[in-house]
């Protein structure tokens, strides 16, 4: 899979949460996803479709970061997931598809975006409409974890 796709959702998510959560997160090591176990408690998912390219996006958040961040951007602090949580959920992984979009246009990559999907609960499953293999890029905050995937058709 090309690198210069997946850099894009990396550098796009660290700016998103920075710039509307005030949260820092740290990358960790890439490796390639071998089944469709989300990693985190509530998960947004995201087809993207162009010229040249098909993929998908996901993001899966650890409860407690969802939490924090729901507070950070919105003031409100609920105990559990709920659709509150899960609409903001949906709005970062737009935020992120976005942000990706725009770099990789700049690039001569252009897609469209669906309408993302949320899922939510323990053990819940990602299924990636793509021939191609799905990177899972971990990080690390001080609330919790945050993984995202990606993966194009090759």
């Amino acid at each position: 899979m090309n690198v210069e796709y997946i850099n894009p959702f990396l550098s796009s998510l660290v700016n998103v949460l920075s710039t509307m959560a005030n949260t820092k997160i740290v990358p960790g090591q890439p490796r390639i996803k071998k089944d469709e176990v989300a990693q985190g408690d509530v998960s947004g998912l995201i087809g993207m479709v162009g010229p040249t390219m098909k993929g998908s996006f996901s993001v899966s958040f650890d409860e407690s970061l969802a939490l924090e961040i729901m507070f950070r951007m919105l003031g409100e602090r609920p105990t559990k997931i709920n659709p509150d949580v899960t609409d903001m959920v949906g709005e970062i992984t737009n935020m992120v598809t976005g942000g990706a979009k725009r770099i990789l246009g700049e690039k001569g990559y252009d897609f469209t975006m669906a309408t993302p999907i949320i899922v939510s609960g323990k053990s819940h499953t990602i299924t990636h409409k793509c021939e191609g293999p799905t990177i899972l890029m971990p990080f690390t905050s001080d609330f919790g974890k945050v993984h995202i995937e990606v993966s194009f058709d090759k």
